[in-house]
């Protein structure tokens, strides 16, 4: 049993992306799914597909598939969790600042849904800070 699924996620990614393997597999959540979409949208992923497992249509598993460049280098370098199930941390939209100069992003879950740093300061929201990736 995972309690933090989402820390779970993003090491899992990272870990992925450090041997070289094309995809990674997870238990079904709905919100690390509209996270992996989040990442699919900021070129981090190529694909999220949720399938059943066997013949049961009740449990399911999130299959998030990686994106590397052309010379065979993962597009995800690294990540940071931020917000943690012992201590959430809340980020108002002015100080959602960008990650690494600009080439990493900072995922944060607001009353909209999953955006990334930059959604925030134009959209005036603020959440729960999440994780950077880079």
């Amino acid at each position: 049993m995972v309690t933090d699924r989402i820390g779970d996620f993003i090491i899992r990614l990272q870990n992925a992306a450090r041997i070289g393997k094309p995809s990674v597999k997870m238990p079904y959540s709905s919100h690390v799914v509209a996270i992996a979409k989040k990442l699919k949208e900021l070129g981090f992923v190529t694909s999220v597909e949720v399938k059943a497992i066997g013949e049961s249509e009740v449990k399911k598993e999130t299959v998030v598939m990686l994106a590397y460049n052309e010379k065979g280098q993962s597009k995800l370098r690294g990540v940071k969790r931020i917000s943690k199930p012992g201590r959430r941390l809340y980020v108002p939209s002015s100080e959602a600042h960008r990650v690494k100069g600009g080439t990493g992003v900072r995922i944060i879950s607001s009353s909209t849904g999953i955006v990334s740093d930059s959604e925030a300061r134009k959209a005036h929201v603020g959440g729960e800070n999440l994780f950077e990736i880079w």
